[in-house]
């Protein structure tokens, strides 16, 4: 038993002994439902009441399949009425900035009411932005969907906390992330490049000849394409820096006629650049859209990638072999998402038993597989957002650029263990027991059955939710 688990069972091992009816049989052979919870704990958010039938059923890389095809897969209406009902979701994100400063010019007065009105408004828009991103994770069948936009949100992380940014995330994930989520990368690149939510958060909104801002160009090569240890200089940095000068948006023309993003020509740099050992004369917007092109079709972004992709759905040290066969994979497809996903989803690295149970859930990952798991009603998304806040996750809520890790090493502590049993103990008080276990069958091992069954009725949901294997997927 790894050692944590053992730490976590002083936190878990709760209740008096009332035995409890074996859980529930479940469809298939034992292989093929350890097969379907594997897939369903990395391409979703772990299993719902009867989505291992389901994958058994189907056959797994059918399962995956469709998954990888998420516009064949229409949203029920329920979830559809849920997110059409949350108006800062729906809106142009011009329409949200207007609503956002209006409440902040309002308080200019110092009026008490008007500060009210603030915080009213700028809770409403962030509560909207968290709530469709929760529904969604919890209850859409796209669920490899929902996985790679927290994916990609995270790899081109913008802070909600920010300024302006708390009224354009909503728009940001809508419009830079979520439809690109598998689709080309550098489609996808340039859409977050060019979102002024990106543009405000690392400062390139008011970067120009002169008055240089290298935060936006910094993170690009070094978070968003090449790496770290990517090949390139502080040179570089300045002078993609300077090829970016221009790139920019108007709060007003934002608000006004929804203008998410205008080159501004009087603001760039026409000078000579040395960059990535290349020499870039003045062609205004041009210069910008060449590095891109440039830094999508890069070997290090493709290895890069590959890393960050095989750490995500593999394990937090990934097999050398396969980040290089999902780079090639990149390359040869001009940066196709979902061929890459193909890739990864048909290996042997993916499917190996040693592969299962080899991540340890994020705070988010935990408290949707949770809400999923138990089969949590639609209004649970305020709870869940209160616990992602006391788990050290809060949605949206990464200052810096690198985003929320995905690995063990980022989330094992014992507090964040004690709040997670809190929040099982929470969930399970409504939960259906009953089909909490038949839900997560494979998912838990003979020995947590065992206590599980030795607990009381009243605690064994929060039990089998706050059991070393649920934390582990």
């Amino acid at each position: 038993m790894r050692a944590w688990s053992k730490m976590l069972l002083l936190f878990w091992f709760v209740a008096g002994a009332v035995f409890a009816e074996d859980p529930a049989p479940l469809e298939g052979t034992k292989d093929e439902r350890e097969t379907a919870l594997h897939v369903l704990n990395r391409l979703a958010y772990g299993p719902a009441p009867g989505d291992i039938g389901q994958v058994v059923r189907m056959g797994p890389q059918q399962w995956i399949a469709r998954q990888l095809q998420p516009e064949s897969i229409p949203l029920p209406e329920a979830l559809t009425a849920r997110l059409a009902a949350l108006s800062t979701v729906q809106m142009p994100a011009g329409a949200v900035l207007g609503q956002f400063q209006a409440a902040q010019q309002a308080v200019r007065g110092e009026e008490e009411g008007a500060k009210e009105q603030r915080r009213a408004v700028v809770a409403r828009i962030a509560q909207e932005t968290a709530e469709a991103r929760l529904l969604r994770a919890v209850a859409s069948p796209r669920q490899l969907e929902e996985v790679m936009v927290d994916f990609w949100f995270n790899h081109f992380n913008v802070y909600a906390g920010k300024g302006q940014d708390r009224a354009l995330v909503a728009s940001y994930e809508r419009d830079a992330i979520r439809p690109y989520a598998m689709g080309n990368f550098r489609a996808l690149l340039g859409a977050t490049a060019r979102h002024p939510a990106m543009l405000f958060y690392l400062d390139n909104w008011v970067s120009k000849a002169g008055g240089l801002n290298e935060n936006y160009a910094r993170e690009l090569m070094e978070l968003h394409t090449l790496g770290v240890d990517g090949g390139y200089t502080q040179r570089d940095v300045l002078a993609l820096a300077r090829m970016l000068t221009g790139w920019t948006y108007a709060p007003r023309r934002l608000a006004d006629s929804n203008e998410t993003f205008y080159f501004d020509a009087r603001r760039h740099d026409n000078g000579v650049k040395q960059w990535l050992g290349r020499t870039v004369t003045a062609a205004g917007q041009a210069e910008g859209e060449m590095a891109l092109d440039i830094l999508a079709a890069h070997p290090a972004t493709a290895h890069h990638i590959a890393y960050k992709l095989a750490q995500y759905f593999v394990q937090d040290q990934p097999p050398p072999a396969l980040v290089d066969r999902l780079a090639q994979r990149f390359t040869e497809t001009n940066g196709d998402i979902r061929s890459v996903l193909q890739t990864l989803f048909a290996s042997s690295e993916f499917m190996a038993p040693a592969a299962r149970g080899a991540k340890f859930k994020t705070p988010y990952q935990y408290v949707v597989s949770a809400l999923r798991a138990a089969g949590a009603p639609a209004d649970s998304s305020k709870a869940a957002l209160a616990a992602l806040n006391r788990l050290g996750m809060p949605l949206y809520g990464c200052q810096t650029p690198d985003g929320y890790k995905n690995t063990q090493q980022a989330w094992l502590n014992p507090d964040a263990l004690a709040m997670r049993i809190g929040y099982a103990v929470l969930l399970g008080k409504d939960a259906d027991t009953a089909a909490l276990r038949t839900a997560l069958g494979p998912a838990i091992t003979p020995a947590t059955w065992s206590t599980v069954d030795t607990g009381a009725p009243r605690v064994q949901a929060a039990l089998l939710l706050g059991s070393p294997d649920f934390m582990e997927h």
